[in-house]
């Protein structure tokens, strides 16, 4: 039975899109990139004030990713058996509830709770929009529809940082949830009010233990990595749970593949192009979400920039990804993904190097337009290869196609930040041991209290800037492999519509013959 289809019917009766829906939705997925972007250039004021340390508060971010890397799998089930408006308003709700706890928080774990519940909201809010354009659009109308929806998403990051920058600068960061609070209050009443699409009840369960064992899986080996920031990779709580999360996500694979209605359908990696595609979007994702934590750490902790300056520094690069959006789904409509994704890549790998060279006196102007350049490249990039993989499934597997991958994009970019926040870390903390030992040999006691004190000072910051540097490097290293991987990509079309080509074609060469 094709569930995705009946999940929209009521509401698209005829060839028109539902656009009142897509509208609903798209300013719930707004809002929840909003509150994302806000918090990015938020991270170090809170370090300051809940005095945690870079390794902790990257938990905000990993943390969030963590519960949607979770509960995502759980959304093609979600998706045939539930309607769009209940779905919406159950993740909705579980969203500004999140944000009303944030907004309240003045302890670390409170704060991360509240980042946990909205995470839990937002996690089923993105597929369910994917999905319902997924099936309100043709194959050749795709591209450009994707990209419209990227430019109104995309307008969160343009606008999240300088709002977030003029925020704090003003009032305290808890204000960013409160700010969002009300237009989320705002959003809810609307989806109550206005979705009115109904749907058939439909016989599927959830299998529990699938459930269970997807939760240890993904939950396991985002713990370990998150944890490895200050825990070390030599600590049994770190390689414990990555071992176990395998160990549980192999068995919950294994068992996917012998059930009639799987939780998460696996047999979607046969389609070779969203194999690829799902690979692709791994390896950027491990490296662009590195850049959205560790330049705010560099620009206010090491530079002193004020965090409306920060905010503006990245404004022009957010502007640039947000008007590539249609053009680039336009581009796709026309020409395919692949060369979209290798002049892409290339762009992202060459400035993600450039990144790995930032010194103290690196110029304001030269961070902002290196950064609009590099999203300039990942605006190429993130929309044409997942619907390029996308386009090859059949209709039925819509629901499981955009969880899988939205699920790949979390767990991604989870191990991706936590990874290059380690590295970063035990950069710093090797290169401060060096620069203290050779400090020491050289003043032999000679130095003041003062002195002394200053000179850690410098230490500490050099060192900062040596990890910073480095862990730039490494996603730059990243960054290549998906451009090598981007030269394999192919123009794909559903099976589905290749059989219906091949099947009208030996009807026209029969009647021919007669």
């Amino acid at each position: 039975m094709d569930f995705s289809k009946k999940n929209i019917e009521s509401t698209n009766n005829t060839d028109r899109p539902p656009y009142g829906i897509l509208s609903i939705l798209m300013i719930g997925a707004f809002i929840a990139f909003l509150n994302n972007t806000l918090l990015n250039i938020a991270l170090p004021s809170i370090m300051v004030d809940l005095k945690v340390d870079a390794s902790v508060v990257q938990w905000l971010t990993t943390g969030f990713m963590l519960v949607n890397g979770i509960l995502i799998p759980t959304t093609a089930f979600l998706i045939q058996k539930y309607s769009v408006r209940h779905i919406f308003l159950f993740a909705m709700g579980l969203f500004t509830i999140g944000t009303i706890i944030a907004g309240m928080a003045h302890a670390f774990p409170i704060l991360l709770t509240g980042r946990m519940v909205q995470a839990a909201g937002s996690a089923i809010m993105m597929p369910l929009l994917m999905n319902v354009m997924l099936i309100s659009f043709p194959i050749e109308k795709r591209g450009a529809a994707m990209g419209v929806f990227g430019l109104i998403l995309m307008a969160a990051p343009a606008i999240g940082p300088t709002l977030s920058g003029w925020i704090i600068e003003h009032y305290d960061w808890r204000m960013l949830f409160h700010f969002v609070t009300p237009i989320a209050v705002a959003v809810l009443l609307i989806g109550f009010f206005l979705l009115k699409d109904k749907k058939e009840k439909v016989d599927i369960s959830l299998d529990m233990f699938s459930l269970l064992l997807s939760s240890v899986g993904f939950g396991g080996i985002l713990y370990g990595f998150s944890s490895a920031g200050n825990k070390g990779w030599s600590s049994p709580e770190v390689y414990g749970t990555i071992i176990i999360g395998l160990i549980a996500l192999i068995w919950f694979i294994l068992r996917q593949s012998k059930q009639d209605e799987p939780m998460l359908n696996f047999s979607i990696f046969k389609y070779p192009m969203f194999a690829l595609s799902s690979t692709i979007t791994i390896v950027v994702n491990m490296a662009m979400f590195s850049g959205m934590l560790l330049l705010p750490i560099y620009v206010q902790s090491l530079r002193g920039i004020s965090p409306l300056d920060a905010g503006l520094m990245l404004l022009p690069g957010a502007i640039v990804m947000a008007g590539m959006s249609p053009i680039t789904g336009r581009l796709f409509d026309k020409y395919g993904g692949k060369v979209l994704a290798i002049v892409g890549l290339a762009i992202m790998t060459v400035t993600t190097y450039y990144f790995s060279k930032l010194t103290f006196e690196t110029s304001y102007t030269y961070l902002m337009v290196l950064h609009a350049i590099r999203m300039f490249g990942m605006s190429m990039v993130m929309m044409p290869v997942s619907t390029n993989g996308l386009n090859q499934l059949p209709r039925r597997f819509y629901p499981h196609g955009t969880a899988m991958n939205n699920t790949l994009n979390q767990v991604s970019g989870a191990i991706g930040t936590a990874m290059l926040v380690t590295v970063m870390s035990t950069k710093s903390e090797k290169v401060a041991a060096e620069l203290t030992a050779n400090a020491m040999s050289d003043v032999a006691g000679q130095q003041t209290a003062a002195s002394i004190a200053e000179m850690k000072q410098q230490i500490t910051a050099t060192a900062m800037l040596e990890g910073t540097n480095y862990s730039f490097f490494v996603a730059a290293f990243i960054a290549l492999v998906a451009l090598i991987l981007a030269f394999f990509i192919k123009r794909a079309t559903p099976l589905e519509e290749i059989n219906e080509k091949s099947a009208g074609k030996k009807v026209i060469s029969k009647l021919a013959e007669s």
